[in-house]
């Protein structure tokens, strides 16, 4: 018998040997002391007895014996050789008792190299063994900036709370993701029984997703296993049936192929200028298109929500013969399911979702009902079957940072924000540049109205800033003037300014797109990627709204600057820009990208304060920091 399976794992060898060498590669196999660090540039620790999974193992500590085998630890010498007659000797063993000593093997950057036991290693693999015990040093690089060194570090990091070895990732995030994606806190260790259930759940999806083509992808299971529990729940993917887990995994294929792209995010930044004639349009007939609009709150309590509620009335008077619409108020992480199921039973063909914690519901349900539109209302998200859309205010928050600037008589501002999520330090720093451009020495001290025991009243007193940014609109049923920018006057606020969101504009311009056939247009067939709207002044999305109590000139300089944005122009993040900690854009021509402003993680140097950690918030900003916060530390910005 062991003769035998050596005939066909010498098969094996040699043809995966002729295979690499077609190919330009090295036909045997790779050996760790020609890839190693420089003498001086790392560092060895012994990990112990570990189960070592067999498709990490790459090769040989020493040259010695990689000429033996190919690339894929199958022999390649002759069935006469002595290797060959322990090989097989190796092989009949292990079927009438099997091998249980360890093999001693060196990781370095969590690939595994065989210092001792290669022939063991070949016969497991041969005989499909998922893993073998080793006694195993680890070499440690020192860190560097280079990307695959930033994931191993990540890596060391989690294997101290985990220490699991068979999953990897191509994107640094990803295991403080997959820490929290468990339900655990950072750098909380795992018990055995969690380390038996992950082998479990993860060994089923991988099972799964290799017979559905995932070695096709070019990403690594453990990006798909990341991406498929983000979205449907690690408790809830382990509850899941062989069946419904084969259903889910094929249904969300696109999710998986999205993350083989560099850039993620197709970018929106205009409507789509492919029309047809209005006297042309023959895609109604009798029937309307219901659409559901699903609020995270009322119009009464949230500005939020009633800026929404404003753009599907506008719906409603400038489309009545087209669309009718529907909304439902007060949604939430426990009823958002149920919501999207109430919409979809009504016969809703399109549904908003208007805030992002409602964005991995949004795609469950998408996945589900594929001939159901889901549009959610979130910024820099990836996901192939919802479409996203938010609106440039950085645009608008520039033109009211420069009427602050201007207002301000002792160059004291504060700025109230609420959230720290994508698009929002934006809103921040282009309130603090255009404060700076009409005033060199203001100071913007930076408040949220969502960190725990806030008494913004009182740091206001502190500071004695002349002029306030609080909310963007006033609450209806909240009779009060601390809204846009207002002036304190004495204790009391007078307002002069405030941002417009007019999303009935955005609204309208997405429903012609469907009722016309151009919203197909928006995505491109040669590319897969996520679809995000970006809309800003030029698109009539967002406005500034001067007071009476404006003076004229500063008024005549708020239309100037509006002019030189809307027409493209001007870019409020141009030029040389500067933050808390240096220089930012060194280039006087220079300009922030869009992704740029978008995932912007720093503060402008005029800006007093910082951006706070998830901790230091409340509970009620856990949802939207979770989906939507900031991911990069730097200098006093948090990391989520």
């Amino acid at each position: 018998m062991g003769k035998e399976d050596y005939a066909k794992a010498f098969k094996l060898g040699k043809k995966d040997y002729q295979t690499r060498m077609l190919r330009g590669e090295k036909p045997t196999l790779m050996v760790l002391d020609d890839i190693m660090p420089e003498k001086g540039s790392y560092s060895e620790e012994s990990i112990g007895l570990v189960q070592i999974p067999i498709e990490q193992i790459a090769g040989t500590k020493t040259v010695g014996r990689s000429s033996s085998f190919s690339g894929n630890f199958m022999p390649i010498l002759r069935e006469t050789t002595e290797f060959a007659v322990k090989w097989a000797e190796l092989s009949t063993s292990h079927v009438e008792e099997g091998i249980r000593d360890p093999i001693k093997a060196y990781e370095y950057m969590n690939k595994f190299y065989v210092e001792e036991g290669n022939k063991r290693v070949s016969v497991m693999k041969y005989f499909g063994a998922v893993s073998i015990p080793g006694n195993v040093i680890r070499i440690i690089p020192k860190r560097t900036e280079e990307k695959e060194n930033k994931i191993y570090y990540e890596f060391l990091d989690f294997y101290q709370a985990a220490p699991i070895n068979y999953i990897w990732f191509s994107q640094t995030g990803s295991f403080e993701k997959l820490q929290e994606a468990v339900g655990k806190e950072p750098k909380e260790a795992w018990e055995k029984e969690d380390l038996l259930k992950f082998s479990s759940v993860y060994t089923r999806f991988c099972a799964e997703y290799q017979a559905n083509g995932g070695k096709k992808l070019k990403i690594t299971p453990g990006d798909a296993f990341l991406s498929f529990i983000s979205l449907y729940g690690y408790e809830e993917a382990g509850e899941k049936t062989t069946n419904e887990l084969k259903e889910l995994i094929a249904k969300s294929w696109e999710e998986f192929k999205l993350l083989e792209q560099e850039q993620e995010i197709d970018l929106k930044m205009k409507p789509n200028q492919k029309k047809k004639p209005l006297l042309n349009l023959l895609h109604l007939g009798t029937r309307k298109l219901k659409i559901a609009f699903i609020y995270e709150k009322t119009p009464g309590t949230s500005a939020w929500t009633y800026a929404h509620e404003l753009g599907r009335l506008h719906l409603d008077q400038r489309l009545p013969e087209e669309v009718h619409t529907v909304c439902y108020e007060n949604g939430t992480q426990e009823n958002i399911d149920s919501l999207l199921k109430d919409a979809i039973d009504e016969g809703c063909s399109l549904i908003f979702t208007t805030t992002p914690p409602f964005v991995q519901a949004s795609v469950k349900a998408a996945i589900a009902n594929p001939k159901v539109q889901i549009v959610n209302c979130s910024l820099n998200t990836s996901h192939r079957y919802i479409r996203t859309y938010y609106s440039r205010m950085h645009e608008v928050k520039f033109l009211m940072g420069a009427i602050a600037g201007a207002m301000a008589e002792n160059n004291r501002l504060t700025y109230i924000a609420d959230y720290p999520i994508y698009g929002s330090i934006a809103n921040i720093n282009a309130f603090a540049l255009g404060a700076k451009m009409i005033n060199p020495r203001a100071k913007v001290y930076l408040e949220w109205s969502t960190k725990k025991e806030a008494d913004i009243a009182e740091k206001i007193k502190e500071n004695g800033s002349a002029c306030v940014s609080g909310r963007d609109m006033v609450i209806p049923e909240e009779a009060s003037r601390f809204f846009g920018i207002y002036h304190m006057e004495e204790g009391r606020p007078r307002n002069l300014a405030m941002p417009l969101w007019h999303w009935g504009k955005f609204y309208e311009e997405m429903i012609w797109a469907i009722l016309e056939g151009t919203w197909k247009y928006d995505d491109n067939p040669s590319a897969t990627k996520a679809i995000n709207y970006w809309w800003g002044m030029s698109e009539g999305v967002v406005d500034v709204i001067c007071s009476k109590y404006l003076p004229i000139g500063t008024k005549r300089m708020v239309d100037l600057l509006k002019g030189t944005i809307s027409s493209e122009l001007f870019n409020p993040f141009s030029g040389i820009l500067y933050s808390q900690t240096g220089v930012v854009v060194s280039d006087p021509e220079g300009s922030l990208s869009p992704e740029e402003i978008m995932t912007m993680d720093w503060l402008a140097e005029n800006v007093i304060g910082t951006i706070p950690a998830k901790e230091e918030l409340k509970e009620q900003a856990t949802p939207v920091i979770k989906q939507q916060g900031v991911k990069k530390k730097e200098s006093g910005s948090a990391a989520y």
